[in-house]
């Protein structure tokens, strides 16, 4: 490989690594959570091998031979004004909205955004 891709692919890491903060993790299979057709969740659903999901926690999940992997379907607002403004999570949606703490029908603008 040649000095100038090395130096691209470094500088494409670099550039990728700050910006994806997503929260993940993975669940190995094991007998109490394996079957034939494919992986048992906490919920003990069956989820086929392949199958991709949303939990009611807002986590997309995919189902492999290895095991169950998840990461947060959200973001979540982190460059606000905290002493002025709240955020509110929809579980429905999976998503914030960052309000006044005295009035939630004024939104607040958010510069940073993590998960």
């Amino acid at each position: 490989m040649s000095e100038k891709t090395i130096l691209a692919c470094l500088l494409v890491l670099a550039v990728t690594l700050p910006v994806s903060n997503a929260s993940c993790f993975i669940e190995l299979l094991n007998s109490e959570n394996s079957n034939t057709e494919g992986c048992l969740d906490s919920k003990k659903e069956l989820h086929k091998f392949g199958s991709k999901w949303r939990t009611e926690d807002c986590f997309d999940c995919y189902c492999s031979k290895d095991g169950i992997d998840c990461c947060t379907a959200f973001a979540r607002p982190v460059g606000y004004d905290e002493e002025k403004c709240v955020n509110i999570f929809n579980k429905e949606t999976c998503t914030y909205k960052t309000v006044e703490k005295d009035d939630h029908s004024k939104e607040c603008p958010v510069h940073e955004w993590v998960g």
